[in-house]
């Protein structure tokens, strides 16, 4: 079982922020202790930080509809909800999942903030959790900025009768990456030491997610991120960090190419439901194998369990789904009702690229083959990187893995140029390259290096972010948008902010331009 969270019951007000009501948390006993209660408990630290994660688990389960379906590897079934608006760029700032996603993730930031707050209450042996609570309280506003841009960085919990909302004002988005990159730091300090845990926050993680927030900012700092990361790199045996590959043997170029796609689903916890290959194809189809989904090549996941069950949970189920059972999809329409709604289709844009001839490892990876076919223009190919069997998804989310430090190191040594030929750079590239069976090259471009993220990191939610670091979100999202009759304009590369949000605090925040 995967089951590391304890539940956490919380009565979230405006932004999931304020302490309008009692907490309580579930010790399965079940006895249920106030926050003040609990605080005086020896492991109350370990619960609180487990209701920290326990909360985060809500945060994917709508993440793909506003960033993936909001780029050009994927499309949604025009009859389908609102799905076609994300798709095409024509937001409501009334839209419901626009306001859970803001919400879901100050959800988290309220419950670090509790721990952070009472920080110098944590026994030694609890402070670890301190580390976690700075580290996930970064994540989530990383989360928050890269979607709406301007919004408030909270940095303790806030009190409803005393309007302290109200000292949180919208910041620059350079602000707002300084905070986060001051906490990633922080939990660097706490963390250093602590035994890894691929489930939870660890040091790692935290190095390679500052530099990842680095190189996100408005004004990359290329030289500070291509230093945590070598030092990740670098040092990548005693991380227990690797590619998961098989090497290069003297064996037919088919059987090479099986393992390969075999090793390249085992990243996401997924196994084939046959032993076969015929010519390097797979017989079988993936299905998740949940003793593959702790491996060397993830450095943090977010654990969930199957869980067979009428009351599944999505992003905005209510909080007595959140505790009948805690294996919630971490996004429904991604994984179980992606084919029957229509939601997780790869472009003709996508598939051109990637098709089984280019990308054969990554390919049988990541997209259905058997209803590949791009020759008709209304063929639905669908996501095929997370099976999940059942009515509940048990799929892991993969927050932060190997592959990706590699290419963010190549990132940071090409400092915005065009090209670069740094045998560090290329080396990294390669590693990743390699692993899809291509052949390695002697330099790398912007351009390429785009290309490479994009095919390795489909259907993982960050191919819009990618775009934006990149400089090149305007010029690829607008002809995208032109050549499919979508409504793309520069301002909507982020989401608009919340109008529930901004209702509750009348002339307070600012709509984002473009809504």
């Amino acid at each position: 079982m995967k089951k590391i969270y304890k539940n956490i019951i919380a009565c979230f007000s405006v932004a999931a922020l304020l302490t309008g009501c009692a907490e309580e948390l579930d010790l399965t006993n079940p006895t249920a202790l106030s926050i003040e209660e609990l605080l005086e408990t020896e492991n109350g630290f370990e619960f609180l930080a487990n209701g920290v994660l326990d909360a985060y688990q809500k945060v994917p389960a709508n993440e793909y509809l506003l960033t993936e379906l909001r780029s050009d590897n994927v499309r949604a079934n025009s009859e389908n909800g609102n799905y076609p608006d994300f798709n095409a760029f024509d937001i409501d700032p009334n839209n419901g999942d626009v306001a859970t996603y803001y919400s879901n993730n100050y959800a988290v930031i309220k419950h670090a903030n509790t721990i952070i707050d009472n920080r110098f209450l944590a026994p030694e042996k609890y402070q670890y959790a301190v580390g976690e609570a700075y580290f996930m309280r970064a994540l989530a506003h990383f989360n928050l900025v890269r979607a709406y841009q301007n919004i408030p960085y909270i940095d303790k919990v806030l009190d409803v009768t005393k309007d302290e909302a109200l000292d949180y004002p919208q910041l620059p988005e350079a602000e707002v990456y300084a905070k986060i990159i001051e906490d990633f730091k922080t939990s660097i300090a706490y963390l250093s030491g602590v035994e890894q845990n691929r489930y939870r926050p660890s040091a790692g993680a935290a190095i390679c997610l500052t530099a990842k927030a680095y190189l996100s900012q408005p004004t990359p700092n290329y030289s500070e991120a291509e230093l945590l990361l070598a030092s990740v790199v670098d040092n990548s045996d005693s991380y227990d960090y690797r590619i998961i590959t098989t090497p290069n043997e003297n064996i037919p170029i088919f059987d090479h190419y099986a393992k390969l796609i075999d090793n390249y689903g085992h990243v996401f916890g997924n196994a084939l439901d046959s032993n076969g290959f015929t010519d390097g194809v797979p017989d079988g189809a993936w299905v998740n194998s949940p003793a593959r989904e702790i491996n060397d090549e993830v450095i943090f996941a977010i654990a969930y369990d199957l869980a067979l069950s009428d009351n599944y949970v999505t992003s905005d189920s209510d909080l007595n789904s959140q505790v009948q059972t805690d294996s919630e999809s971490f996004s429904f329409a991604m994984t179980l009702q992606g084919p029957s709604n229509g939601i997780n289709i790869a472009t003709l844009d996508f598939l051109s690229v990637m098709t089984p001839e280019l990308q054969p490892v990554r390919f049988y990876g990541s997209i259905d083959p058997l209803s590949y076919n791009p020759t008709i223009p209304t063929n639905d190919t669908f996501n095929a990187k997370f099976p999940t069997p059942g009515e509940i998804g048990d799929n892991d989310w993969i927050v932060l893995r190997y592959a990706d430090v590699l290419l963010l190191y190549t990132e940071a040594i090409l400092a915005g140029n065009n090209s670069t030929t740094d045998s560090r750079a290329v080396a990294a590239f390669n590693e990743v390259r390699e692993r899809a069976g291509l052949d390695p090259e002697v330099e790398v471009t912007k351009q390429a290096l785009l290309d490479e993220r994009r095919v390795e990191f489909v259907y993982e939610n960050q191919r819009l972010y990618d775009l934006i670091r990149f400089g090149e979100a305007d010029k690829v999202l607008q002809k995208f948008s032109d050549d499919n009759s979508l409504f793309y304009t520069s301002p909507k590369k982020y989401l608009p902010f919340p109008q529930r949000e901004r209702d509750n605090l009348p002339n307070f925040y600012d709509q984002n331009d473009g809504y």
